[in-house]
């Protein structure tokens, strides 16, 4: 599970996604059920633009990539209506 920090801003962006990628080989080299669902977790999330959205639509891409399910959980509201107004909410699958 990749627990995402309290900020997302663009200048977060390299951080978040180097993150994710150690979390994506982590979980290939384990194998198991965190090998083939992988969630993003972002209750913590607390200051954000629309790079969050990015982030997690990158997440989202590099775990199907690599043959693995995707799934969010705990977005705050705030976040899930920003997706809903670019019209990629249904994009990001909640768990």
């Amino acid at each position: 599970m990749l627990l995402l920090p309290a900020v997302i801003t663009h200048a977060e962006v390299p951080h978040v996604l180097r993150l994710f990628r150690q979390t994506l080989d982590q979980a290939a080299a384990q194998g198991g059920t965190e090998a083939a669902m992988l969630t993003v977790d972002g209750a913590a999330l607390q200051q954000f633009d629309s790079s969050a959205l990015a982030v997690l639509l990158e997440c989202q891409r590099m775990a199907r990539a690599n043959g693995r399910a995707f799934a969010v959980q705990h977005l705050p509201p705030k976040l899930t209506e920003l997706a809903r107004l670019y019209g990629v909410d249904g994009l990001l699958q909640s768990a």
